[in-house]
């Protein structure tokens, strides 16, 4: 059954009159739709516990026949886009991942990718752009915006250390994720001096106040939430990294963390979901197999 989630906020006069920049938000002419795929994990290994990495392939082409049906504006992958062997190579893993990129990329449009811890197991950064459709425009950063529709999507990289040195061909701890200070002032810039709502990307949770693990957070989060709460025209965090999945509400922004499609076997389980926002900024997110169904109104 579909999983479909709510998230409204009314263009009333109340609302316009206290955030202006929502004028041009809520005189949207179309919908604007995407997909939205995470945590494939694909690699060659058929299983560990509750992860299927061949899987994934079959599991991401069954989305994309969904995707090519649904008169999308794009799609996106939210981090671990692929895996690795237990006796890793480069070689090898670079192979996986351009074998889930080709049917990743078999979709009719746009297809964005978000960066995920495992995206450097075994590869760098560099690596990973060029072997996927990862935007050149960024110039070999892990962040980057894109228009669509009048909507402002931006995707942060959070997988650097304390210090700002990037991941690193698995030289790094995934529990050390960290948006480094030059992404922060980026991001600044990314969210003033235009009048679009934004829909932000992360891999690693932002929303550090929910019950998950810890280690699954980006760690200077608090510095984060700030910048992107002050903003009012920010209306939803989309993310990956906890596989079960998880939705919370923070100062009117929703953070709506994904189900990983690696979990469970075929033909039973999978996770994939479309997302539309509508003119009035109501956002309805279509999920499918392991994403449950959930409605939620919201009302500023």
């Amino acid at each position: 059954m579909n999983r479909r989630i709510f998230l409204k906020r009314s263009c009333t006069g109340a609302l316009l009159a206290t955030f202006p920049q929502f004028l041009t938000s809520c005189h949207m002419q179309k919908k604007v739709r995407f997909g939205i795929v995470t945590d494939l994990h694909y690699a060659g290994r058929e299983k560990g516990g509750t992860r299927y990495y061949q899987q994934s392939i079959d599991k991401l082409q069954t989305a994309i026949e969904l995707f090519n049906q649904s008169d999308l504006d794009f799609i996106i992958e939210l981090g671990d886009f692929k895996d690795q062997d237990i006796e890793p190579d480069r070689t090898t893993t670079l192979a996986y991942l351009e074998q889930i990129e080709s049917v990743f990329q078999s979709f009719n449009g746009p297809a964005y990718h978000v960066l995920g811890n495992h995206d450097m197991d075994s590869i760098s950064k560099e690596d990973f752009f060029q072997h996927t459709s990862y935007p050149r425009q960024t110039n070999g950063k892990g962040y980057y915006s894109f228009l669509t529709g009048g909507i402002k999507c931006i995707v942060l990289d959070a997988n650097f250390r304390k210090d700002g040195s990037d991941y690193d061909k698995g030289n790094f701890d995934w529990t050390d994720a960290f948006i480094p200070e030059q992404e922060k002032d980026w991001l600044r810039k990314e969210l003033t001096g235009h009048d679009y709502p934004v829909i932000i990307f992360t891999h690693q949770l932002l929303d550090s106040f929910s019950g998950v693990e810890k280690e699954l957070y980006i760690h200077n989060a608090a510095e984060i939430l700030p910048v992107l709460e002050k903003n009012a025209s920010v209306l939803a965090v989309f993310q990956g990294h906890h596989h079960p999945g998880n939705y919370s509400f923070r100062n009117g922004i929703h953070y709506w963390t994904m189900k990983a499609m690696i979990e469970g076997s075929l033909p039973e389980n999978n996770s994939y979901t479309i997302v539309e926002i509508d003119p009035e900024l109501n956002i309805a997110i279509d999920g499918y197999y392991n994403c449950e169904d959930l409605d939620l109104l919201y009302k500023r």
